[in-house]
């Protein structure tokens, strides 16, 4: 059996940028090109590596912030502001060194990572080989099935939470497919889609738990509090909507190669880059664990 790496590209690197952001530091170098958010990248990439230890890897990136998500509902996302100047370069950088690794870059427009993730995790899934998908995104999470499991990133280089079907129950409360409906409820504040109004995280938990899902609330809707019923039929656009824009879509028309996936070690292909091209010093910081 085959073990996949499905690494949220988008993620390592915006928390690597910010990691040391803050400081004013970012790692420029004599092309005057800023590097902190690809040193961190590397940092979390590398380190992804040698805790899963893969047989293949793919790395999934957004293509643009307009997505099918914003033809449903106009306002998602657009609460998040434009990335910063010394970010912008670093993108397609990040790629670049994912390609020194050997590993391909996977994007589809009109998509986000999490869809590609979500298609690709599938498809290999149901060949019979295992899936391992690191990020920092807990959107995610409904994807957790037999055969593939979500690492999210926790503080720190090398901290996993590791979600898996033995033990998703008992750290979420929740089936990994419950998560969609739980969103619908309570809605998004950094995706920006509003859920039904009045109801939080925990009324939504409390109600899906009782009822098990969106479809089977609404069936038995004259059970609940008359508040909970007021919300319910006021914002019921708000709440298909949004159930709409929380399913990670997993028919993204992409195509890959498991053979160019194969996680192949050249270490010289990598070294040369880093060191001749990013001007990083003491690549064996990275190469040392893969």
């Amino acid at each position: 059996m085959n073990k996949f790496l499905l690494i949220d590209g988008m993620a390592l690197l915006f928390r690597g940028f910010y990691a040391t952001a803050f400081t004013g530091n970012y790692m420029v170098n004599s092309k005057n090109i800023p590097r902190n958010g690809l040193f961190g990248f590397l940092n979390y990439f590398t380190d992804s590596i040698s805790v899963f230890k893969p047989s293949h890897i793919i790395c999934c990136w957004d293509m643009g912030s307009q997505t099918f998500r914003n033809e449903l509902y106009r306002e998602y996302k657009s609460n998040r502001q434009s990335p910063p100047e010394e970010l912008v370069p670093q993108f397609d950088l990040a790629k670049e060194i994912v390609d020194s690794f050997s590993i391909p870059n996977i994007g589809v427009k009109g998509y986000e990572a999490d869809d590609c993730i979500g298609t690709l995790a599938k498809q290999i899934a149901d060949s019979g080989d295992e899936v391992v998908i690191v990020s920092g995104d807990n959107d995610l999470l409904q994807l957790v099935e037999d055969r593939i499991q979500v690492a999210i990133m926790k503080k720190g280089v090398g901290n996993y939470e590791v979600y898996n079907t033995d033990n998703f129950y008992d750290k979420v409360g929740l089936l990994p497919h419950q998560i969609i409906d739980l969103k619908a409820l309570m809605g998004d504040a950094s995706d920006n889609y509003p859920g039904v109004k009045g109801i939080g995280e925990k009324t939504a938990l409390k109600l899906i738990r009782e009822y098990e899902s969106i479809d089977n609330m609404l069936e038995n809707i004259e059970n609940l509090p008359k508040g909970i019923q007021n919300k319910l039929q006021i914002y019921d656009d708000d709440l298909t909507v949004s159930r709409s824009l929380a399913k990670i879509f997993k028919e993204v028309p992409l195509t890959y190669s498991t053979e160019a996936c194969i996680w192949k070690k050249e270490k010289q292909k990598i070294e040369f880059f880093l060191t001749d091209e990013l001007e990083f010093k003491n690549s064996d910081r990275w190469l040392s664990k893969i």
